[in-house]
C-alpha cells in the first residue's frame, strides 16, 4: 500500500453520482501550505476550473476536492455558483478559508451537479480527515480508467516522499495540463520552486501524452507540499517529481480507452525540442499510426505520412529521416517482406516504440500514445446512451 506523504489525509465516499462506487474525493493538509497547479486552455473551461485559477493564485491551498462523473462544464451561472458552495462547505468542514480549496470535476459535459446528494455528502465529511492510503482517491477519481493510477518516489538525500496519482484515458491532448492529475509532497518548498519545478515536470511529461487529439475542459494538474519532511535540495526533488510524473504519464497512455498498446515515440536530431515534439505528437496522434500498431502492421509507409504533415517545418528532408521500429530501421533502409514479416510480432507487443531521426540538429523528444481498436470507437459512440 503506498501512503499519502507526511501531513496529508483523505475523505472518499459515494454521494450518488455514481451507482455504486466512490465518486468524491478530498485530500487535505490541516493548514494552507504551498501549491502549485495547470489547467486547460479550453475556451469552454467548466467553472471548477475557473473557480480553482482563482484560489491557487496566491500559491498556497489546503484542500483539493474531485468530484467524478460530472464535470460541471456548459452549466452557466448556476454551475459557477454550486462550484463555489461546494468550496465553502468543504471549507466550513474543515475549517479553512474557501479560497483554499481547490475543486476538480470530470464525467459528462452538461450537466448540473445533483446538489442535494453534494450537500448530503458534505455533511458527511468529517472535521479531522483519517486516511492516508492514496489508493483510495486515486480510484475514486476514476470514470472510463481500468485501474487506479499512483506512483511514488523519495527524493535523493532526504526522507521527503512524493506521491501522485491520476485519471484519466480519453479527451486526452493535454493544453498546458492534462487528465486530472493530484501530487502530494511532505518536502519544504516556497511557492515559488514548487511552481517552477512542476511547470518543467508538467511539459516534459502530461504535456507528452495523448490519447485522442482531444483537450478535456476540466484539465487540472496541481501539487501541494506540506513541508513536514523538511527542505530538499531542487534538482534532487525535481528529478524525484519527474520519476512520478513519468510513471503515471506511461500509466495513463496503457489505459487509453480500448487501448492494447503503449505506443512511444520519441524524436531525436531535431532543430530544438518544439520541433521533435510537434513530429512526435504527429506521429502518436495519426489514426493510421495508431491502428497500424493495433494490427500489428509495420507499415512505416504511414509514420512517413505523419512527419510528412509538418509542412512548415521545411528544414526537415525526407532523404535525411531515419525511422525505425523498436531498434530495427525501417527507412531509408528496404526490408524484405520477410523481414517486415517478422517485425509484425512486435508491433503487436504491450509497448511499441517509434524511433525518428531528423537530422536538422541535436534536440529530443519522448511523447507517448496508444493504439486506436474498435473498442475506443465503440465505447465513445455509446458514451451517454
Amino acid at each position: 500500500m503506498v501512503d499519502l506523504p507526511l501531513g496529508f489525509s483523505h475523505h472518499v465516499a459515494n454521494i450518488g453520482i455514481k451507482d455504486d462506487t466512490d465518486d468524491f474525493v478530498i485530500v487535505a493538509a490541516d493548514r494552507p501550505v504551498p501549491c502549485a497547479a495547470l489547467f486547460t486552455k479550453s475556451r469552454f473551461a467548466g467553472p471548477s476550473v475557473l473557480l480553482s485559477r482563482e484560489h491557487i493564485a496566491d500559491g498556497m491551498a489546503q484542500a483539493v476536492v474531485v468530484i467524478s462523473k460530472n464535470s460541471n462544464v456548459a452549466t452557466g451561472a448556476t454551475g459557477m455558483a454550486n462550484a463555489r458552495e461546494v468550496a465553502e462547505s468543504i471549507a466550513e468542514r474543515l475549517s479553512a478559508s474557501p479560497t483554499d480549496v481547490v475543486v476538480t470535476s470530470t464525467g459528462v459535459i452538461g450537466r448540473q451537479y445533483p446538489m442535494e446528494r453534494v450537500r448530503a455528502g458534505i455533511v458527511d465529511v468529517p472535521a479531522s480527515l483519517v486516511g492516508r492510503d492514496a489508493l483510495a482517491p486515486a480510484t475514486g477519481m476514476m470514470t472510463t480508467d481500468t485501474v487506479a493510477k499512483v506512483a511514488e518516489a523519495t527524493v535523493e538525500g532526504s526522507e521527503a516522499r512524493i506521491v501522485g496519482m491520476a485519471k484519466g484515458v480519453g479527451m486526452i491532448e493535454p493544453d498546458m495540463a492534462t487528465h486530472i492529475s493530484l501530487v502530494f509532497t511532505d518536502a519544504e518548498l516556497s511557492p515559488e520552486a514548487l511552481d517552477g519545478a512542476f511547470r518543467r515536470v508538467v511539459d516534459r511529461t502530461f504535456n507528452c501524452v495523448s490519447i485522442d487529439t482531444d483537450t478535456s475542459t476540466s484539465d487540472t494538474s496541481a501539487i501541494l507540499a506540506s513541508g513536514d519532511a523538511g527542505p530538499v535540495e531542487i534538482d534532487a526533488f525535481e528529478s524525484a517529481l519527474h520519476r512520478v510524473c513519468l510513471d503515471l504519464t506511461k500509466q495513463i497512455a496503457r489505459d487509453g480507452e480500448g487501448a492494447n498498446s503503449l505506443i512511444e515515440v520519441h524524436v531525436d536530431r531535431a532543430a530544438d525540442v518544439d520541433q521533435a515534439r510537434r513530429v512526435a505528437k504527429v506521429v502518436v496522434n495519426s489514426p493510421l499510426v495508431k491502428t497500424a500498431v493495433h494490427g500489428g502492421d509495420p507499415n512505416w509507409g504511414r509514420v512517413a505520412m505523419a512527419i510528412g504533415k509538418c509542412s512548415d517545418d521545411t528544414d526537415i528532408d525526407q532523404e535525411h529521416v531515419v525511422i525505425r521500429f523498436g531498434e530495427t530501421e525501417v527507412y531509408p533502409t528496404q526490408l524484405s517482406d520477410g523481414d517486415l514479416a517478422a517485425l509484425s510480432g512486435y508491433m503487436r507487443s504491450d509497448h511499441v516504440i517509434i524511433h525518428v531521426s531528423l537530422s536538422t540538429g541535436d534536440a529530443e523528444s519522448t511523447v507517448y500514445g496508444c493504439d486506436l481498436s474498435d473498442t475506443y470507437v465503440r465505447f465513445n459512440a455509446d458514451y451517454t446512451t
